[in-house]
């Protein structure tokens, strides 16, 4: 176990100018939880993460 949970997948794939990953985290950095946006280049997708496993699966 690598202490994270993936809260969401977004494709790096999105519009020019949308950022839906770092909104989502965002929106849940305000409900409290530390999300933070990482890239996983071997499915070319932005992660959302909670590190320490305080998320769901």
């Amino acid at each position: 176990m690598n202490g994270r949970t993936v809260l969401e997948r977004f494709s790096a794939g999105g519009p020019r100018g949308s950022w839906p990953a770092e909104e989502f985290a965002h929106a849940r950095r305000l409900e409290g939880m530390a999300a933070e946006v990482v890239m996983d280049l071997a499915t070319d997708t932005f992660l959302v993460i909670v590190r320490g496993g305080d998320g769901i699966e």
